[in-house]
Order: structure tokens, then C-alpha cells, then sequence
């Protein structure tokens, strides 16, 4: 059995991994997005230099289950704020929001209050993520009577 997926729909978690900013590094984003995949989930990954617009109006065009960030710039805040507040915009709150990067400990409460999930700092494992991933979906979906 394929625990990647909904048993009453054969339905594959769907995640967006999205560089917001300048950044130009994206071997984490695409490491992560490869793990996922191996994991059996299904990864859209827009590329460098995102806007939380792009981010978001794809998350919702693509009708993903969780938008992971990567961000090593320094813009965490700024990011993470700004996805959040266009999801609510389009009434799309219900999109786990994760990230990774290079992130202060001390601004993981605060994205935390800003309704991101789970964030996952440098040397973190990716079968942690694909193991938050699986029961936060799992969660979603139940929320939505799909599960």
C-alpha cells in the first residue's frame, strides 16, 4: 500500500518547493524536492527568484497540499509574511506552509505565529520532511473530509 496517498482516492500529496528573493543557490531546494519525490509525493518546483505572488498563485493554480520555502538569504521574515498573507488573501489558509534554509533559531517562534508549519535548518534530515509532510497532509485532508 502506497502511504503516500489517500486510501478513499488514490490521491498523491502535491508540494510546491519555491526560491523566493535573489537567491541564487537552490542545491537545497532541489535536494529536498528530489526526496520528496522519492518519497512518492508529487513536487512542483518553480525555480529561482519567486515572488510570494508567483509562489502562491501557482500553489493555488496547481491546487498543492504544502508550499515549502527555501530561503538562505537572510529575507526569511519578510517571505514566509508575505505567502501567508496571500494565502489568506485567497482564501487558501488551509496550505501548509514549511521551510528550510538557513534560519535563526530565535526567528523560528515567530514563523511559527505566522502559521508556518515546520521549519527545517541546515543538516536537518529529508525523510524528516517527508515524514512531517505525510501526517500534516494527512491532517489537511481529514479537515477537508477527504480522509
Amino acid at each position: 500500500m502506497d502511504h503516500n496517498k489517500n486510501e478513499t482516492t488514490d490521491r498523491r500529496i502535491r508540494v510546491l518547493i519555491a526560491k523566493p528573493g535573489m537567491d541564487g543557490h537552490d542545491r537545497g531546494a532541489k535536494v529536498v524536492a528530489r526526496a520528496l519525490r522519492d518519497a512518492g509525493m508529487e513536487v512542483i518546483y518553480t525555480g529561482l527568484r519567486q515572488t510570494a505572488e508567483m509562489i502562491v498563485n501557482a500553489a493555488v493554480q496547481e491546487d498543492v497540499d504544502a508550499i515549502g520555502l527555501s530561503v538562505l538569504s537572510g529575507a526569511h521574515m519578510h517571505y514566509f509574511r508575505d505567502v501567508m498573507a496571500l494565502l489568506k488573501e485567497k482564501e487558501a489558509t488551509d496550505i501548509i506552509v514549511f521551510g528550510g534554509g538557513i534560519i535563526p533559531d530565535q526567528d523560528l517562534p515567530k514563523l511559527k505565529e505566522l502559521g508556518v508549519g515546520q521549519v527545517f535548518t541546515p543538516g536537518a534530515n529529508t525523510e524528516d520532511a517527508a515524514t512531517y509532510l505525510k501526517g500534516a497532509v494527512s491532517e489537511r485532508w481529514r479537515a477537508q473530509g477527504e480522509g
